[in-house]
This record gives C-alpha cells, structure tokens and sequence, in this order.
C-alpha cells in the first residue's frame, strides 16, 4: 500500500529528516519519502501491520501535523497554492517584526551615540519605564514568531534538536535575562541602590532576542519565496490538458469534459487546438507540434494509423482520433507522477548549520547546567550560578550561526543571477559543487533548435540561385517543419517568391507545384522514386550528409534532380567549450537524445562529449537518470523540454534553459537564462565557491561563541576574577554577526575561470572586427557530382573556409572567415585528384 499525506510544520532538512527517521520505526513501514519543498510525504507500508490514523499519530508524536488528502485535492490541488499562503503567512510576520523592531533598537541603542530619548525613558531614573518599554516593543515579535518556540522546544524535548530549538533557546535566554534585570532595577529603586539600578539597566537584551526573531523571519521569507518559485512545475502541467473535447457519441458531436473521456472516443481535433488524450488518427492528416512534450522544435507529420499524444498542438489539418489512453494513463500523466515521484525521492540535503546545531546545543545546555550547579555546589548565590547560566546561554546564541548559511546564499545567488544564472533554492546551489557527471539533452540545449541550411548542391545545368528561388517558392506554400530553415535562406540571400500554381501536398514524401509552366517537385527520397527520377548518382552525397547528422531535401523537376539543399540542427557557439571546460573539471558529461544513432554520433564528434544514449523515448529519460544517478554518480541534468523534467526532477540538481519550456523551467533548481551551456559551468563554479564562503561563516559564527563559553562558565574566575558579562556575550554575538556578513559579501568578487577559447572568438577578430572574404576557383577534373562534393568537402575541411562548388560552371564559390593563403586551397583540391585554374 502506498499513501501519500500533506504534513504541516515542517521549516528545515532537519524537519524531514526527523519525520522520516520517526516512520521508519513503525512496524510494517517499506519506504518513507519526506517533500521538504511540496510540504507532503509518500509513504509504502504493510496494510495488515499498519495503516493511516497510526502514520498520522506517528507525525504528530514528533512534533507536525499530518493529514490525508482525499482524490479531488490529489488531482486538482496546486502546491503553489500552499506555498503562497505560507509566504503570505511569513510576510506579515517579517513587516510586524520590523516595524517594532526599528523603535526598539532606537531606544535601546540610540543613546549609545548621543541620539536623544523622550524625557520619560532618559536617565536613570527612568531605568525601569526604560527596560519596560523595551520589553513591551519586544512582545509583538515574539507573538509573531511563536512557531520557532513551539516547534523549537517540541523537537528539543523530543531529542532531536534543530535551527528551531537554538533560535527558541537563544531568544529565551534573552528574554528571561532581561526580565530578570527589571525586576532587580525595581529592586534596586526599592533599596536605594542606584548602582544596581544603573548597572542592571544596561544589561536588558531584549533587542538582541528580537533581532534574532526578525533576522530568521528574513531568511525564511526568502527561502520560502524561492520554494514557491520550484512548486509551479505540476500546476503547469496540469493546465496543460484542454478542459474539453469535441466527441462523437451517437452519431452527434458534442462537448465533453477531458476527465469524462474514455478508451475508443472519437475525437474531432481542430487546427489550433490541442490534442485532449493520447490516440491514433483514423481520418485526416495534420502537423502536430509535440514540442511541449519531446522538446523537439519541428513539427511532426500525421496520418492515418499514426499515434497522437496527449497535449500536443494540431498545427494544420483536421483530423479524427480514437482515444486508446486516458485519465492517469496517458503520457502527460505519466511524466506528472514522475515529476513529483522524483521530487519526493530526493534525499534531504542536511544542512550544515543543522548538523553543527545537533552537536552544539545539547553540549551549550549540558554546560550551562553544569555550570550553574557547580557554583551552587560551590557555595555561590543563586543569582551568581544563574548569571553564570545565562551567560553561556547568551554566547551561544544562534544570531551568526543563522546568518552563515542564508547570508552566502543570497549573495552567491545574486551573482548567479548577475551572471544570468538563476539558482532557485539554496539546496541546489549546495549540491552542485559535488556534481560528478552532467548529463545533456541535445535539441535546444547542445543545439540551437532551430535548423538552418548547411550545404546546397546543384545539378544539370541549373544555377544556385535558380534553385534556392524554386526552392524557396514552394516551401513558402508548405507547412514542412524545415520550410523555414529554406525561406530563411533565401531572404538572406535577397531572393524574391515566385507565385506557385496548382500546388499539392503529398503527406510523407513532400510537395509538387507549377513556377511559370514547369511542374516542381520538393520532398524526400521516397518523392522521386514515386516519379521514377533516378537517384542512384546522389546516393553517395546523400549518405555523407546523413552521416554528417544532416537533412538532405531533394529538388527536382519530372524528369531530373535539379539540387540538394542540406538542413541541419546546428549546435552552438559555446557547447563545445562548455563541454571541455566539464572534462577539465573532472565531470563526465552525457548526451540523452531521442535523435537517431547518426545525428547523435555527428554531434559527437562536433562538441566532443564523451557518452552518448540515442533513441530514448521522452517518458525514458528519467530512467536512464535514474540509472546513472545508481551507480553513485552526484548527476547534474540539462533540458529545455517537458519531456526533460521528470529527468530534471529526478538528478541532484536540473538545470533548464532559458529558451526551454515553462514546464522545464519551473522543474529544474537552476535557470540558465541566456540558454549558454558555459553558465552551466560557471554555476558550478559558483557553487564551490558558495559552499567554501559557508564553511568559512560557520567558523566565523561559531568561534567567538566557542572561546567565550568557558569564559561565561567561570573557568577562569576563581584564578583570574573573569567573569563573562551578558553585554561582552552579546558584543562576541553581534561581531560574529559583521565577520559572516563581511565575509559572504566576497562572493561578489565572484568570476567564472575558465581554460579553455573558443577559436572563432580569436583576438583578431575581437581587436580587428570580423574578417571576411570572398573567392571564386575555377577547376578542372570536375566530371560528376562525386566529384564537385569531393572538392567541396576538401575545402570545408580548412579552418576558416566555407564554399559551395557549381559542377556545371567548374567552379568553387568560397567564403574566408580567416585569412587563408591561396596555396593552401591550391594544394587541398590538387591532393584529391583535381586541377586549379585560376583563383580570384
């Protein structure tokens, strides 16, 4: 049996952690998982050992509340809705904390440098109105922020201690000291004895428990802020699905909702709305974009007997389905429940302030206990051993050891996002600097997505301009997925559309259409053996461009092939070197594609990557994740696509690309907003750097509390008269607090380093502006067109060239990036076999 329950009161990893450790006990207990981000826990468990009122008690024994959600909140329920009304809950909470705390530091501090009081609270002889004041704007925040005692001091009761129990400890001890100091001013006003008044007066330290309060408050604020910004994934999801569908029943067509559907429903599906349910088509054809499930920008083509998917987009056609999943069946559903399967499945990332806590507030309680009983043993006053007890309370008091973790947290987080870098949650900017293994999906993340043409071949005796305009008039009549890569071609090259009569579409080969009189045809290999045009002299090109991870689209008029124009998915600037620089830094790298063998290897070879998994189905993803992540891998995962966020939820940390899908984003920890890879890096170097500057805070947090603990505790008293005033605790806390914050401001000097360039970035063309030149080659040998693609590649081999060879007119159109000299061309087509005429 498994079952899943909302729990209420969790704030920290230490939170989860504890509940997790608490059901495990239960008898006929498989697996707890605790959501720390979605505020829910999934439990697996023996229903005739166990069952739900038992796992309730057990939650609320250790110090939460747990509750079962019934099945409409389970499908209909968005987490960010909870979330809004906890930040909600804590704004309120950090605007009341502030707007007491402000008179409160004036009153206690202000005179300090010489800012003047109200006549009723300056002197000592309004000491006691002085403290009570104080005392009464200190109120206010400790009603507000009541939550951080009562859980404090449950789970301090309950032996498992956490930031909670030291914020309550410490601002009890505030608070209870500074009671304790107005009633020996009252004491003192009774007696005459304006020394204690005065002495005790200056010992209140009711701003101190307040700023602590109003300090946490902040950084829960913040930290819940960024929580709500990582819930939104599954609501997204879920507004996916239309609300309604077109169905017909009865031979009538009516309106229905999605949920009421059922397997074997016709479903009439119009151009621009979306597929309700997955099925297969049984009349019509259509462009489907399935981008918001596989990632892939191109449309797919649709007919009869193909299967359609749930919340893709119908581009073109009209078409009927027949519904063969629905409900919690269909791929959308699947990827939601993996989403939040991986979400729960995350291990709490104990924090290491929480793990510094668990040791040093029971050891701070055992001292000052101890202290205070060996002085009462000692034959000492009451009000002696107690100050002695207060004291080692007050060093120890939690104020820089709150601040160490937040303070870099948001600075480091700042400058990511300076950086273009958005790190959502402080957990994953943590875990990043452990990552050992980054795995990438290809289109959009490696590549640009969008596909442009690479090569153009033309043949018997046609001219490349000639070709790109008929290329370009009949793709500007088609709804082909690589038209546009065609059309933009042609604008660049300042190419006008000629009008297309009698124009056809011919589903899954390509298109046919009249330009002045001759009949055109603009299609896949499939097109010309329907109209018997031999292909049989290409066949070695056209398997060079496949190999070459390219898309060949043949040109033809009835009789003959008129040109190749090569459509690829081209990858981005920086991919390469983003992937080196991982390599440098020791961190495999894997590309997870749903491409073929070939275009994967293609891009291989391009970016270098080291592992490459092709042909994955969007719904595998996360499993080969899973498995990697198996074999003690720390995973790292780049996507862009819905179908990459399962995958993204389940790594140690997802890092989405800016361009990528909402869905993507909102799944992911880290948002490369610039859709560069080599943020990729530099978030990782970030986060070393984050997490170095933290450890560093904890020293600094803790290292005044820790030498002055003894001193509080009267070690050197006797031998030396050093006893510990409240006031110098207080001053250790407050400049443990100015070096963490002092400290994590470094982060700002922040820099990415990275080792390896990017050769088209060369300081020629930075210093000089880009070089560019054009030359036309004429050649001889030339008989074929084996021959000119064989020349061709030769010269596209050089670095910095880029040509393009007309076999009619024997002669090579080439473009110079770089300054390339001409014997170098010369003696690049004399080596295979062909003979330079002339260069200009």
């Amino acid at each position: 049996m498994k079952r899943k329950f909302n729990i209420q009161g969790m704030t920290c990893s230490a939170c989860s952690a504890h509940i997790e450790k608490n059901i495990s006990k239960l008898q006929g207990v498989k697996n707890v998982q605790v959501n720390l981000l979605s505020n829910n826990m999934v439990v697996e468990y023996e229903e005739n050992q166990l069952n739900d009122q038992a796992i309730v008690k057990a939650v609320g024994d250790a110090g939460y509340g747990a509750s079962i959600p019934n099945i409409k909140q389970q499908s209909t329920a968005k987490p960010q809705d909870t979330i809004q009304g906890e930040l909600k809950s804590m704004k309120v909470r950090l605007i009341i904390s502030i707007i007491f705390l402000i008179p409160l530091f004036y009153i206690s501090m202000g005179h300090m440098i010489g800012l003047p009081l109200p006549s009723i609270l300056a002197g000592h002889k309004n000491a006691l109105s002085f403290a009570f004041t104080q005392f009464l704007l200190s109120l206010p925040i400790i009603y507000v922020n009541f939550k951080y005692f009562k859980t404090g001091f449950k789970t301090l009761f309950k032996g498992q201690p956490n930031m909670d129990s030291l914020i309550a400890i410490g601002c009890t001890a505030a608070m209870s000291y500074g009671i304790y100091a107005i009633f020996k001013i009252g004491y003192g006003f009774g007696h005459g004895n304006m020394d204690l008044v005065h002495r005790y007066s200056m010992d209140l330290y009711f701003e101190s428990a307040a700023m602590i309060l109003a300090l946490i408050t902040l950084g829960k604020y913040l930290e819940t802020r960024a929580k709500g910004k990582t819930s939104d994934a599954i609501s997204k999801l879920l507004d996916l699905t239309p609300k309604t569908a077109l169905v017909i029943r009865n031979e009538q067509e009516i309106e229905v909702a999605t949920e009421d559907l059922v397997i074997g429903d016709i479903i009439i599906v119009k151009p621009g709305q979306s597929v309700p349910v997955d099925g297969i088509l049984i009349e019509g054809s259509s462009s489907i974009d399935e981008s918001a499930l596989t990632g892939e920008s191109i449309p797919v083509a649709k007919q009869i007997n193909d299967k359609v998917t749930g919340a893709s987009i119908n581009k073109t056609g009209f078409f009927k389905m027949k519904a063969t999943q629905v409900g919690d069946d269909t791929t959308l559903a699947q990827i939601i429940r993996l989403v939040e399967e991986a979400g729960s499945s995350k291990a709490p990332i104990a924090k290491l302030a929480d793990k510094v806590s668990a040791i040093f507030v029971p050891t701070v309680i055992a001292i000052a206990l101890l202290a205070t009983t060996v002085w009462l043993l000692l034959g000492y006053s009451i009000e002696f051993a107690i100050s002695i007890g207060i004291a080692v309370l007050v060093i120890s008091c939690p104020c820089a050891l709150g601040l160490a973790t937040p303070t870099a947290i948001m600075v480091g987080t700042g400058k990511g996002a300076q950086n273009g870098i958005l790190i959502k949650s402080a957990e994953s900017l943590e875990i990043l600097h452990s990552i050992d293994t980054v795995v990438l999906d290809k289109t959009g993340t490696i590549t640009e997505g969008k596909p442009i043409v690479t090569d153009l071949f033309v043949y018997n005796n046609i001219l490349q301009h000639e070709l790109l305009t008929i290329a370009a008039s009949l793709e500007s009549s088609s709804e082909h997925p690589l038209a546009s890569a065609i059309m933009d071609k042609a604008k660049e090259e300042n190419i006008s559309f000629r009008p297309v009569l009698n124009f056809i579409s011919i589903t899954g080969k390509g298109i046919k259409g009249e330009i002045d009189g001759i009949t055109y045809l603009a299609g896949n290999q499939k097109l010309l053996e329907k109209h018997k045009i031999d292909f049989s002299p290409y066949e070695e090109i056209t398997n060079t461009l496949t190999t070459d991870g390219k898309t060949p689209l043949f040109f033809a008029d009835t009789q003959k092939l008129l040109g190749i124009i090569a459509v690829m998915d081209t990858v981005k600037p920086t991919s390469k070197q983003a992937i080196e620089e991982f390599v440098a830094m020791g961190i495999e790298t894997v590309m997870l594609t749903g491409d073929n063998k070939q275009t994967a290897k293609a891009i291989q070879n391009v970016v270098g990557i080291q592992t490459v998994i092709a042909e994955v189905m969007p719904q595998e993803k996360e499993k080969h994740v899973r498995l990697i992540m198996e074999q003690g891998k720390k995973v790292a995962m780049i996507g862009d696509g819905i179908n990459d966020s399962p995958a993204l939820a389940r790594a140690d940390v997802g890092i989405a690309i800016g361009a990528g899908t909402d869905i993507a984003i909102e799944s992911a920890d880290v948002v490369l907003m610039k859709s560069d890879l080599l943020d990729a890096v530099s978030a990782i170097q970030l986060s070393k750097s984050t997490l170095r500057n933290i450890k560093q805070n904890l020293f600094w947090a803790l290292i005044y509390n820790t030498l002055g603990i003894p001193i509080a505790a009267g070690v050197f008293y006797v031998l030396l008269g050093w006893k510990l005033n409240p006031m110098f605790a207080a001053a250790a806390m407050s400049l443990s607090s100015v070096c963490v914050v002092s400290n994590a401001l470094r982060l700002k000097l922040f820099k990415p380093k990275f080792h390896h360039v990017i050769q088209s970035k060369s300081i020629t063309n930075e210093n000089k502006g880009d070089f560019k030149m054009t030359k036309s080659i004429i050649i001889n040998g030339m008989s074929c067109g084996h021959c000119s693609a064989r020349v061709e590649a030769v010269l596209n081999a050089i670095d910095g060239v880029s040509c393009t060879v007309n076999l009619e007119t024997k002669t090579a159109s080439v473009t110079l990036t770089k300054e390339v000299a001409d014997d170098v061309l010369t003696r690049a087509i004399t080596d295979a076999g062909y003979e330079v005429e002339s260069i200009a």
